[in-house]
């Protein structure tokens, strides 16, 4: 697959390869979501370039995949108070976009055990 032939589709493939995720919309964009938390979507907001994604990530893996690949990766003003980065799907290979949701499932699904008792966290593990 060439990095042209990146587009939502690809990443719904590699996403719904992850435990729990479901393809969904946001803000009437597709999505891929994990018990109704938001993983990955298609960004609505005018700041985003075309052909990008919005993807959930940490502060601290933003900083890094900003600090690494700054030409692939990206975020605007209207996204810094967000727990996301900006991928421009053009410049991304299936490895990257399947190591980046990856991250992203690791992050929603850990805050999603968060916020759950400790019994039913036990259940996730």
């Amino acid at each position: 697959m060439s990095r042209s032939t990146i587009n939502f589709e690809t990443v719904r493939k590699i996403g719904l390869t992850l435990p729990g995720v479901e393809e969904s919309t946001a803000y009437g964009s597709p999505a891929l979501k994990v018990r109704g938390k938001l993983l990955a979507c298609v960004p609505t907001h005018r700041s985003a370039e075309p052909g990008s994604l919005v993807v959930r990530v940490s502060l601290g893996d933003r900083a890094e995949l900003l600090a690494a690949a700054p030409d692939v990766y990206y975020v605007t003003e209207h996204y810094l108070d967000y727990s996301a980065v900006l991928i421009r799907l053009s410049r991304a290979t299936p490895g990257v976009l399947r190591d980046l949701l990856g991250m992203a499932h690791k992050f929603v699904t850990a805050d999603l055990a968060r916020r759950l008792p400790s019994r039913q966290r036990r259940k996730l593990a």
